[in-house]
């Protein structure tokens, strides 16, 4: 009897415990959509991607205008000349795709500007939820955005706007 007793208490300590903690929700995609810095820094970034991507594709095409020469001619080359054609032809592919991983890679130049220019940003929003979070004594904020396991959550505990206004813009 005394370790059902005890069982009992144990369950309602926890059920009390759960039922204290608050939580929001907040639309990092809403956020950031509304935040002029981060719509400048993506204008930005997909400037410079299309320059890149323009540069590739103009290398890619005179590696493939090698290629098409180089089969155009070669009944007239001797052996020795089409060794060095299709070594140039592998040069230039490999060019190519260096390059590619240069600009596109996981550590390349696009992934560290997108680093310079989003990661201030992001630490600001960051910052604002925290400073929400703690203002309104919520132990958890969640991204609706990005969860796809949130079918359905009040309006009511959507935090979007405040944090927005923390971070000088309001809605």
């Amino acid at each position: 009897m005394r370790k059902i007793l005890t069982a009992l208490f144990f369950v309602m300590i926890c059920s009390i415990g759960a039922s204290a903690q608050k939580f929001a929700f907040v639309d990092m995609e809403y956020i950031l959509s509304n935040v002029p810095a981060y719509e400048m820094a993506n204008e930005q970034l997909n400037q410079i991607s299309q320059r890149w991507q323009r540069e590739v594709e103009t290398k890619m095409r005179e590696a493939e205008t090698l290629y098409n020469n180089y089969q155009a001619d070669m009944v007239f080359l001797t052996d020795d000349q089409k060794q060095r054609r299709e070594e140039e032809i592998v040069r230039k592919r490999q060019e190519v795709a260096d390059l590619k991983y240069k600009y596109f890679g996981p550590e390349g130049e696009l992934y560290q500007k997108r680093q310079t220019l989003m990661k201030p940003i992001q630490d600001d929003v960051y910052n604002a939820i925290k400073k929400v979070a703690e203002e309104r004594g919520y132990q958890a904020i969640f991204d609706r955005a990005s969860s796809a396991n949130v079918i359905y959550a009040s309006p009511r505990i959507d935090v979007s706007n405040e944090v927005l206004s923390k971070l000088g813009y309001s809605k």
